[in-house]
């Protein structure tokens, strides 16, 4: 496996990827691509996950172990988006956060929904997606601390992830439709869909309250085993 074996580099790595590359491709691959091309804005932001993973940690054997117990983590939530309705892909996305770190968490987020995608469509729509549970998973990463003291505060940000994927997605909405952001555009497609939105964050909450104990414990054995 590659290894950045520059610290300030890799620190600038772990701010500019998630914060600046992947959301300008997500809405440059929007406004400016063909529909046609999606899977390339697609692939692009695949690889920069790949490149912010690697940045996230210092030793090549520790690295490799973390990319396997990341790739389990990654087949259960692709797995678990074929439930109907009930989605697990946030719950699993931020628990591998909170266990593993911010970039296992992105990687995580972005990768269930490239490969979940092949299934259910590919579109321009994949990028916001890698973006957004992407981004939850980085966030659960850093608060990692105070979401493991609180069971609480877990369930909290699950319930907020909910509405902050489902606002991610309204922005791609108006931003594909209208060529641009709206705000009352955003503001309507918002409304229109806070049903499902309300699901998803209800679906959070159940999936964090049974899935964080049990999946937590097994991550934090394997972290102290296998010295991830």
């Amino acid at each position: 496996m590659l290894e950045i074996k520059d610290r300030r580099l890799r620190r600038v790595l772990r701010l500019l990827i998630p914060l600046v590359l992947i959301p300008a491709l997500a809405v440059v691959g929007t406004l400016v691509f063909d529909a046609k091309k999606h899977i390339f804005i697609s692939l692009m932001v695949a690889v920069l996950a790949i490149v912010l993973f690697i940045a996230g940690f210092e030793r090549r054997q520790t690295g490799t172990r973390r990319m396997v117990i990341v790739s389990v983590m990654t087949a259960l939530s692709v797995a678990g988006r074929f439930i109907p309705f009930f989605k697990p892909v946030t719950a699993i996305t931020v628990i591998t956060a909170v266990y593993l770190g911010p970039e296992s968490g992105f990687a995580v987020g972005a990768f269930s929904a490239l490969l979940s995608n092949f299934y259910f469509g590919q579109g321009p729509w994949t990028p916001f997606q890698m973006l957004a549970w992407g981004l939850v998973g980085l966030i659960a990463g850093y608060l990692a601390l105070p979401l493991k003291k609180s069971r609480a505060l877990l369930l909290a940000y699950g319930v907020l992830s909910g509405f902050v994927f489902s606002l991610a997605m309204d922005v791609w909405t108006v931003i594909w439709y209208n060529g641009g952001f709206v705000p009352k555009l955003f503001l309507s497609a918002t409304v229109t869909a806070l049903p499902h939105t309300l699901l998803y964050a209800v679906s959070n909450f159940a999936f964090l309250f049974f899935m964080a104990k049990p999946f937590g414990d097994k991550l934090q054995r394997i972290k102290i085993k296998y010295g991830v």
